[in-house]
């Protein structure tokens, strides 16, 4: 079996499973997160272990799935929020050039950075979630039958615990702001999770191209997003459509910024004989505390930019195996 006939097998085979992972994920539940945040990881693992060609079938084999059990429609967005997504930073984390060409030692090919690839994390969920935003016609109108659901059980509950028309209606404003970060801030931390797993077990399978990288010293944020993340922060406060398309670009690379902040203290804490206890601890105030160890974790992100890419010995091209074209492709 040639390498082609290989590629096309493994994306169809990942595009099957990213499908029935989405159409198993059902209804709002923690489960159908979960699945929903696996679906990425059979896409992940064709471009990143096979080429760019399987990722591109197993995206397209997906997307054909959804479209026929759900919608062409449902299909459009799976394929923008998910699919689309993972195969793109597949082909970014095989990018390779050689590293006497940005400066570094000669004979050695330098990987495309880790900075870079949060970077373009950050964007995709931010564009993918405003596309969907306005394909769903996002707004108050969404937001307000789940407030009262939420109020109504709360008041059934406790009946002294009755909520008026007006609060009623400052907390559906409050929640129609505030929700988009945070999905956007969940789904690029769920987005580089599931690259992080999708890497390890590419390279347990020794089909892995790019060198390990190791992500307490080389996850951290570009001063790009540090402009991106301040522009979307000052346009979340302005009304109407932009401060909703602010609210979820803030979102995501905010979401950047906190990974950046963890990595940041797994690097300081190496070596230390407490570093356990911090991790725990951080971890543990993280789950009790939500979401105020985060907001430090973010702060400890912002204060510390970087942009390195990892080494490795010279060898063949990164990219796909099967195009003679892409032997020189190389990261910006």
């Amino acid at each position: 079996m040639n390498s082609k006939t290989q590629s096309l097998l493994v994306g169809l085979a990942g595009g099957v499973a990213s499908a029935l992972l989405i159409l198993g994920s059902g209804d709002l539940s923690p489960l159908s997160v979960l699945l929903s945040a696996c679906a990425t990881l059979p896409v992940l693992i064709a471009g990143l272990g096979w080429s760019n060609f399987a990722g591109a079938v197993a995206v397209l084999t997906g997307s054909i799935v959804i479209a026929a059990a759900i919608s062409p429609l449902g299909a459009l967005m799976v394929a923008v929020t998910t699919l689309l997504p993972a195969a793109w930073i597949a082909h970014l984390s095989n990018l390779a050039r050689p590293a006497e060409e940005i400066g570094g030692p000669q004979g050695k090919l330098a990987w495309y950075p880790l900075s870079d690839i949060m970077l373009h994390i950050c964007g995709l969920v931010s564009l993918s979630l405003i596309i969907l935003g306005y394909a769903v016609g996002y707004g108050e109108e969404i937001i307000r039958p789940v407030v009262e659901n939420v109020f109504a059980i709360l008041a059934e509950q406790n009946p002294e615990a009755q909520v008026d028309a007006e609060v009623t209606t400052e907390m559906v404003a409050f929640m129609t702001r505030v929700l988009p970060a945070l999905q956007s801030a969940m789904w690029v931390i769920i987005l580089f999770t599931a690259w992080y797993l999708a890497c390890g077990i590419v390279r347990v399978s020794g089909r892995s191209r790019r060198p390990a990288d190791f992500i307490p010293a080389a996850l951290r944020m570009s001063r790009l997003g540090l402009l991106v993340f301040g522009a979307g922060l000052a346009l979340s406060f302005v009304g109407g459509a932009a401060g909703l398309i602010g609210s979820v670009v803030s979102g995501a690379f905010a979401g950047g910024f906190m990974l950046a902040g963890i990595a940041m203290l797994h690097h300081r804490t190496l070596g230390r004989a407490w570093r356990f206890v911090a991790l725990w601890f951080a971890y543990v105030a993280t789950f009790f505390l939500f979401p105020l160890p985060l907001i430090v974790f973010l702060f400890a992100g912002l204060f510390e930019t970087a942009r390195t890419s990892p080494l490795s010995a010279t060898g063949p091209p990164p990219n796909d195996p099967n195009d003679p074209s892409n032997s020189n492709n190389k990261p910006d």
